[in-house]
């Protein structure tokens, strides 16, 4: 049997990786003061363990506005840092799987409610609530407080908490770095013409909308060294008017040329009007369009549930690698189920060894 591109390693920047799985980063909205506590220590615990090739920490907010819930992850102070160290440590004592770790803001979307409390924002002058921020001052929707237009003083204390939280991360000795650009929060909304009407040098043109974001990338992309800096993106509003794919392929581009390493492909996340014809793969173009701009890794995501659906996506150039979320989540061994599938090897803690299926030999390696 020929060998599963699925499972082969994979070089990004300085870091390498044994296979082209991807844990995709998941907000447990469990945190204490933007702390990681012992829920982070048993999540991660067992993802890293999980047999993929590099653990992406949640989206984790670069200061305390930025969350998208009160109990969201922090990286902006010494108690947050400690806290993570303290998580990190407890997991690669058991686990040599790179760890990620999604860097944000929430913008308009924060000061919400857990998604199991109902989702819904917290008015800033409620208990847990604060006033949020976007480059215009649009609400994401009629039920919600509308943002404060972030002014140059603003955007330039977005500029200092990435490169203040892209330290404190190479201090940890993060792997890696992900920008996020996706799903609705501040720099995607900058990135759109739905949410930025700014009539400065940040909005109107597709090159404007792109300069903060891209500012961003330089300032993290210094601040992180040469160690690996990805950046998610959502390709797609799914809203007439919105952000196209072709503006989205030309911002990936730039993204390359000023350093980023893999660009991640999502879509949606910026407007409750969006229509999105969920089905198996269904982002897979847009990372097929982005690889054709690009010269750097692209991860696909989106409804991959099985492993011959992920292989082929590696296989056939549609994307260098593949991202699990949801998927992984309730079938935190997937990875080894896949292997399984496709006739691979996978390298499991030696406590689970003695694990290994009769009727699958050769699956592990010692």
């Amino acid at each position: 049997m020929a060998q599963a591109q699925l499972f082969t390693p994979l070089r990004i920047r300085n870091l390498e990786l044994a296979n082209r799985i991807v844990i995709a980063p998941m907000c447990q909205y469990s945190a204490t003061d933007g702390c990681m506590n012992d829920w982070h220590l048993t999540h991660l615990g067992g993802l890293a363990q999980s047999g993929a090739g590099l653990l992406t920490i949640e989206a984790t907010a670069v200061s305390p506005e930025g969350r998208i819930t009160p109990a969201d992850l922090g990286l902006y102070d010494d108690a947050t840092e400690a806290a993570m160290g303290r998580v990190l440590e407890g997991v690669r004592k058991w686990s040599d799987m790179p760890i990620a770790l999604q860097l944000a803001h929430a913008g308009r979307k924060a000061s919400c409610e857990a998604p199991w409390r109902g989702g819904r924002q917290i008015a800033p002058d409620a208990a847990g609530g604060w006033q949020t921020v976007a480059p215009s001052a649009l609400a994401f929707d009629p039920e919600t407080v509308a943002p404060t237009a972030l002014d140059s003083e603003g955007l330039q204390r977005i500029r200092d908490g990435f490169a203040q939280a892209t330290r404190r991360a190479a201090r940890l000795g993060i792997d890696a770095v992900q920008i996020h650009v996706a799903h609705g929060y501040l720099l995607h909304t900058f990135l759109s013409p739905l949410s930025n009407h700014r009539t400065d040098a940040y909005g109107g043109s597709f090159e404007n909308r792109a300069r903060f974001p891209l500012e961003i990338l330089d300032i993290v992309r210094e601040a992180f060294a040469d160690k690996a800096v990805s950046v998610r993106i959502s390709a797609t509003d799914w809203v007439p008017g919105g952000l196209t794919i072709d503006e989205t392929a030309a911002f990936s581009a730039l993204a390359e040329a000023r350093g980023a390493d893999a660009i991640n492909v999502s879509t949606g996340g910026l407007h409750p009007g969006q229509k999105i014809p969920l089905s198996p793969g269904y982002q897979v173009p847009f990372a097929r369009a982005v690889k054709g701009a690009t010269n750097i890794p692209v991860v696909a995501v989106g409804l991959i549930t099985e492993a011959e659906h992920a292989e082929a996506i590696v296989a056939t150039g549609d994307a260098d690698m593949i991202g699990l979320a949801r998927g992984i989540l309730y079938d935190p061994r997937w990875p080894w189920h896949a292997a399984a599938h496709l006739g691979a090897q996978i390298k499991p803690a030696p406590q689970y060894l003695r694990c290994q299926p009769a009727r699958y030999k050769s699956l592990f390696v010692n």
